[in-house]
Parts: structure tokens; sequence; C-alpha cells
């Protein structure tokens, strides 16, 4: 079902001529339904969505750039349908649950997810929470709005050693294709690295890029990313091949240039 937005345009990414395209999959209609007229009427594309299986089907032939999801869903859940969204496209994911558990959203934000919403939500700050997740993600006019169905979109993928890290999908995969389990802490780290490769990055540009702020503390938590980070990909996390220290200022990772 898609609903067409009240306004005639909305800004996305400073564009004030596309508009950003918003799937809500959702099995409470009333809920579902309320999203989809309240981001519409805010300027968004939306189609509303009632499960995991009807949001597949849509993905045939449409792309999106941001999916608020409910976790707790019959059949397929929520972060199941996200794990195989960021495999097929770029795109921004909110969880949504009722239940609120830690645990619920530990899981949601390693499995990748942007953001969280505990239902029941007010209106307004889902909103704030998807403008601040579509600043982070490609404007409208890199995702085009349709699809071939069965068509695959370009990914951006990094080989290094016998690694391969698909930026899209927040995948690692090592030796035969082995994926490598990573907490979302560790995947935006190592993200950053493979898009600034051969740069020297200071633990204050390391955490303005994570989103980790500029407090006393945050340079030991970089510290302790990059040091499981280095458990992940390196051989030898004494005598690093890959991620190396510059002592006194920051990180670099060394990545051959014919290699991305």
């Amino acid at each position: 079902m898609m609903l067409q937005p009240n306004l005639v345009s909305g800004k996305f990414g400073g564009q004030t001529d596309l508009r950003a395209r918003i799937a809500i999959v959702e099995d409470e209609p009333d809920l579902r339904e309320a999203v989809a007229e309240y981001l519409g009427a805010n300027g968004y594309d939306v189609t509303a969505l009632e499960s995991a299986d009807a949001m597949r089907a849509a993905v045939e032939t449409s792309s999106f750039h941001l999916a608020i999801l409910d976790i707790a869903m019959p059949g397929e859940d929520g972060l199941s349908l996200g794990r195989w969204l960021r495999s097929r496209m770029p795109v921004g994911i909110i969880y949504a649950t009722a239940a609120g558990t830690a645990i619920d959203r530990i899981v949601g934000l390693e499995l990748g997810a942007d953001d969280y919403m505990v239902k029941p939500y007010e209106l307004r700050e889902l909103l704030a929470r998807v403008r601040s997740v579509l600043r982070r993600v490609p404007p409208p006019e890199e995702i085009p709005p349709h699809r071939t169905a069965g068509e695959e979109p370009a990914r951006r993928a990094v080989a290094f050693g016998d690694f391969s890290a698909d930026l899209d999908g927040r995948v690692l995969t090592g030796s035969g294709g082995t994926v490598i389990e990573m907490a979302k802490s560790e995947f935006d780290v190592l993200e950053v690295f493979l898009s600034r490769p051969n740069r020297l990055l200071t633990r204050a540009a390391l955490s303005e890029a994570i989103g980790l702020g500029e407090e006393p503390e945050t340079s030991r938590a970089v510290d302790i990313r990059v040091m499981r980070l280095r458990k992940k990909i390196e051989a030898d996390p004494a005598n690093p091949r890959y991620l190396r220290t510059v002592r006194g200022e920051g990180y670099i990772f060394a990545l051959p240039e014919d290699t991305h």
C-alpha cells in the first residue's frame, strides 16, 4: 500500500525536489497506518506493509532509504528482515518493539540498526529519529526508486588479505566465505578505516566518525574497539598487519592501493 504525502516535496539531504522513500513494516494495522500517514504528511514517500514477506516482495521492484521494522511479527521477525535488507541495499534501519528489554535493544544495535524505538512511541519523536538516520544514508538521487525484479544492486565492498567487507550489508567474511561475527561497534570502526585506508586517523577523528563524541573517556573507548577489531582480523593482534598504531598519534589501516 502506497500512501501519497500531502506535501509536494520534503527536505532530504539538503534537497527539496526529491523525497526519501520509507517502508514501515508493522503488523498492528492502526499503528502502521498512523505512522504512514504522519510521515507522508511530513513529505516522505511511504510504503506501509504488514509483514516481512510483503517487504521482501516490495524490494523486488522498489528501493528504500529507510525501513522502520517491528521486531516481533508473526512469521519472520524484524531482526531477520533487517539483516536481509542490508544485504540488498544501503538502507537505514529503525527497529521498533513493544518489549523494550535491554537484550532486544542490544541485539538490534549489534545487528546494525541505526536507531531503536520502544512502543508506544510519540510520532514526533519518530520523525526526529527518521530525519537523523536519513542524514547518514545515500540521498535519493543515488538510489533509483525502481528496480528490475531480481536485479542485484552495486555494492560497496573492500577485500584485504583473506577478508572481504561488504560495507552496505555490514558483513565481514573470512577465508572460504566464513562470516566473522562482529558487534555493530566493531564494524563501525572497520568501516571508517576501510573508507579511509592508508591515512593516519587520530583517536579524536575516529571518535567523531563513529559518533562517540568528544568526552575525555572516548579515547579509551576507541582503543578498546580497535583492540577488539584486531582480534577479529589480525593473525597476531600484538603485531598487526593491517590495523597499525602510530604511537602518540592514532591508527592507520594499511591497505594495498589496488584493493580499494
